[in-house]
Order: structure tokens, then C-alpha cells, then sequence
């Protein structure tokens, strides 16, 4: 634990919480005479700080920002991949207590585990440390997204569209000409982005991929509204 207090720039003062963030419920239940609990009931807790903390610094500081693009960002920067890149950075998955099973089938590195642990961990900085200790944590890892974010979006509106999209599981994008004309030299294609078979955005270029873009850019805006 020395190892990741040093890594996070935070000494816990109770470390059982530390040791119960990091503890998985595979391992709990098989070591159910010791006593340790696992870090499901914190993982609930952090999802709520991370949750609001996000808001309150997008609402602070986005005045001009929507509704609607304010909870797509919020999404982007709390799904599972994003928490998986947390944990990865600051090397959360080697100090994760596993269960033989769940250790053998390759759970210190599945993603749901990962984003768990960081959700845990994040309670535990907030119950051992106050707001303030969690908030800078979030701050560091999380909140410094945003601008990776923006950039994506700016310069490959197709990416950004199914990073947003991917959040929720079973959703399908698909793309369809809807029509092109001019001579060979000036082309002029017509696309439709559709997300579960259902329209989202139009776009017009000189070629099959911007006109792509151009229905991504809009089917973005729109999402966003």
C-alpha cells in the first residue's frame, strides 16, 4: 500500500479503508472467517463523488455549455474505459486483492475490475481525506481528460461519435450514402449517419470519408443539444 499511497501523493491516515478499496468481492468471500469486506458498498460511494465532482467543475466552468453536452461529456469522462485508463496509470491493478478464480480467469486486468477499484479508491480518499483529497485526485486523472476529449472530437468526428455511443452497450452506428453528383473531378456525396437504424445527422463532401465527418460533426451536435 506504501507503493500507491506514493503513487497517488496521499498518506491514508485509516489504512483499512485503503485495504478494503483494493479488496475484490472474489476475494471476500473467500476469506469470509477474516472478516474483510469488499469494495462494492465504496465503489457505490465513489461513483457519487466522481459524479458530482465532474458536474460541479463542467457547470463551474463551461458556462456556455448545454445541458445535453455537459451529460455526454460527464459520460465520457466516468465510463468504464476511461476509469480502466485511470487505474492503468497509476498502477491500481497489481495491488487489487483477487480471488484464485477470478486471479486465474484474468481479472486483474478486466476493465469492469479496473474502473471498480478506481470508483473505491476514489471513496476511500473522500472518507479518509474530505472532498478536497478526493477532488484533487479527480482533478488529475480524470477532469485532464477534457481537452484529450475536445481534440478527438475536433479532428475525427467518426471516433468521437462511437467513443459517445460505445457508453451504452448494443448501440449500432451505421453509414449510408444517400446520393452523389457533380463530374468526376468535383464529386459531391450525400451521407446519412444512423444509430440504431433510426437518422442522427447529414452530411455533404467531395469524397465518401469527409462527407462521413460532416454527418458525425452534426449527429454530435445534435446528441449534444
Amino acid at each position: 500500500m506504501q507503493e500507491l499511497e506514493k503513487k497517488l501523493g496521499y498518506v491514508f491516515k485509516n489504512k483499512s479503508i485503503l485495504e478494503t478499496a483494493l479488496t475484490h468481492s472474489s476475494y471476500a468471500n473467500e476469506h469470509k472467517g477474516m472478516s474483510q469486506d469488499s469494495n462494492e458498498r465504496l465503489e457505490f460511494l465513489g461513483d457519487s463523488v466522481l459524479g458530482m465532482t465532474v458536474a460541479d467543475h463542467l457547470y463551474s466552468d463551461y458556462p456556455d455549455m448545454t445541458e445535453g453536452g455537459m451529460t455526454r461529456l460527464r459520460a465520457e469522462l466516468v465510463c468504464e474505459n476511461s476509469l480502466r485508463r485511470v487505474s492503468v496509470e497509476i498502477g491500481l491493478g497489481k495491488h487489487i486483492k483477487l480471488g484464485k478464480g477470478e486471479e486465474h480467469s484474468g481479472g486483474r486486468s478486466r476493465s469492469s475490475i479496473l474502473a471498480d477499484a478506481v470508483e473505491a479508491l476514489i471513496a476511500a480518499l473522500y472518507l479518509d481525506g474530505g472532498l478536497a483529497v478526493a477532488g484533487e485526485f479527480i482533478t488529475k486523472y480524470i477532469l485532464s481528460e477534457i481537452h484529450a476529449i475536445e481534440s478527438r472530437r475536433n479532428s475525427d468526428y467518426k471516433t468521437a461519435l462511437q467513443e459517445l455511443v460505445q457508453q451504452q452497450s448494443g448501440q449500432i452506428l451505421s453509414y449510408n450514402i444517400l446520393g452523389e453528383s457533380g463530374p468526376d473531378h468535383n464529386k459531391r456525396f450525400e451521407t446519412e449517419v444512423c444509430l440504431n437504424g433510426e437518422p442522427i445527422g447529414r452530411g455533404v463532401g467531395r469524397t465518401k470519408k469527409v462527407a462521413e465527418q460532416a454527418a458525425a460533426q452534426k449527429a454530435l451536435e445534435e446528441l449534444e443539444r
